[in-house]
């Protein structure tokens, strides 16, 4: 019997709809749409090759207005035209079966491309920083934030028309939505500030209310909400916040949405084996177990962050439903086949220039992404180097 079986047991969601087995093709931008966002044949090329990787997968972060828009050359998702190119997208990964979830993000304060843009970007509250470059935060007004939920709804509607069988609201990794919840970022004192987690909360809470009424308007039963979070902010001993007001949070979420799955994701190295740093009955012990525990099989757990190997899948798998990876897929898209095959030896995350085409992976690829790749190394320096060397083919 295959040791590594439990990772291809099929999965039911709440709503019904059955995973082929517990890998999910994590968000990672791979920046070659167009400067506008719009989806191009290698962003096809590259999905098309991977569209049987795992039974789940969802894109990289498409940005909902320019002031949220993450990373350059990534999806965009905030005007109608870009529906043509994502019904090419949606149809593309969904081709051999599997399920298609499209990610849906404001980065907030965190928009290094709108601070290149318009030299400014939103927040909770105002600040003056000074990376990547000098530049101010703008706090936003109830008029903003009510826009930005108008923009969620508006971007929902075109996920649902393009096609997908799902979209995934991220909070994570301090993405406008989470820096309301942290008492770091946010210093509000109106009714969405810093002095009861309710308030806090409440940003996205309304968010996940208006995009479950958009989902209930216009999409099919079976359509797939998902959620994205990080469990616990942390800097050093500090915390933005603790993870029982995490999961109150979560409880919240599932009260005003109906949402299909909760995926971990933070930033740094083996995050599913982050450990708690909440004082009390949690600290020490697994941030994933502690999560899992709360959740009491209310709703599928995804673990992500650095799981690159069966091994560290199956270890994953302990404390979650389902696994997340993204990296590993960019150079292994035959990860879970081989592993099915009982050939987990064959696996292999290494990477040469020789193999662009056989991967599908854009020559102009992982502009700033390698970087990041670099936090969570989940893959090896050698190959991060090579995939580094894509990045000067953005000058041609």
């Amino acid at each position: 019997m295959n040791q590594f079986e439990p990772l291809l047991q099929p999965l039911q969601l709440p709503n019904g709809i059955q995973v082929a087995n517990r890998f999910v093709l994590s968000p990672m931008t791979t920046n070659s749409s167009t400067k506008n966002g719009h989806i191009t044949n290698e962003d096809l090329r590259y999905a098309a090759r991977r569209s049987n990787s795992a039974g789940m997968q969802v894109t990289g972060a498409a940005y909902i207005e320019p002031y949220g828009q993450l990373f350059e050359y990534g999806f965009n998702i905030a005007s109608d035209d870009c529906i043509p190119g994502l019904t090419k997208m949606a149809d593309t990964m969904k081709q051999d079966g599997n399920i298609a979830i499209i990610q849906l993000a404001h980065a907030g304060r965190f928009s290094n491309q709108a601070i290149r843009n318009y030299g400014k970007v939103y927040g909770p509250s105002p600040m003056k920083l000074h990376s990547p470059i000098e530049h101010e935060v703008i706090a936003m007004t109830t008029d903003k934030i009510n826009s930005v939920i108008e923009d969620y709804k508006a971007a929902t509607r075109r996920a649902i028309e393009a096609g997908f069988d799902g979209v995934e609201i991220s909070i994570a990794q301090r993405l406008l939505i989470q820096t309301f919840l942290s008492t770091f970022s946010n210093q509000r004192t109106d009714e969405y500030g810093k002095d009861t987690l309710a308030n806090r909360a409440r940003f996205g809470l309304e968010v996940m209310q208006a995009v479950q009424e958009v989902i209930d308007h216009y999409a099919p039963s079976d359509f797939i909400l998902g959620f994205r979070a990080t469990p616990e902010e942390t800097r050093g001993s500090d915390l933005g916040y603790t993870i029982d007001e995490f999961n109150q949070y979560i409880d919240w979420v599932m009260d005003v949405a109906n949402i299909q799955y909760l995926a971990i994701a933070s930033w740094g190295r083996h995050i599913y084996q982050n450990t708690s740093r909440t004082p009390g009955k949690h600290f020490g012990r697994r941030v994933n177990q502690v999560v899992y525990e709360h959740l009491n099989g209310r709703l599928p757990l995804i673990a992500s962050g650095g799981i690159n190997s069966p091994e560290s899948a199956l270890d994953a798998l302990q404390n979650a439903d389902m696994v997340g990876m993204s990296s590993p897929f960019v150079t292994e898209p035959d990860f879970v086949h081989k592993l099915a095959d009982h050939r987990p030896q064959d696996i292999d995350l290494k990477f040469t220039m020789a193999e662009l085409d056989d991967l599908a992976i854009p020559e102009a690829a992982f502009k700033d992404i390698v970087q990041m790749m670099d936090y969570g190394e989940g893959l090896e320096r050698q190959t991060r180097d090579e995939l580094r060397k894509l990045q000067h083919n953005y000058d041609d």
